[in-house]
């Protein structure tokens, strides 16, 4: 089987009419925030079972901020 490349799939698109060049725009960028809606949800999940079982404790909104400022 033909793995698609990126440039096949470039090419492929551009030979598409323009609306439907838009609407396989839309298409990809309403996959992608679907897939990060769902990888978010599963962390939120995740996180919440582990300060359940007490893996994660609870913390002020200011001490994670600063935290976070220092991270690099």
């Amino acid at each position: 089987m033909n793995t698609p490349t990126l440039d096949r799939v470039l090419t492929d698109a551009g030979q598409l009419a323009p609306d439907e060049r838009e609407l396989l725009e839309n298409l990809l960028r309403q996959r992608r925030i679907e897939a990060w809606r769902m990888e978010t949800a599963t962390d939120a999940k995740n996180a919440a079972a582990a300060f359940r079982s007490g893996k994660l404790k609870a913390q002020s909104a200011a001490s994670v901020i600063a935290r976070l400022r220092t991270a690099k």
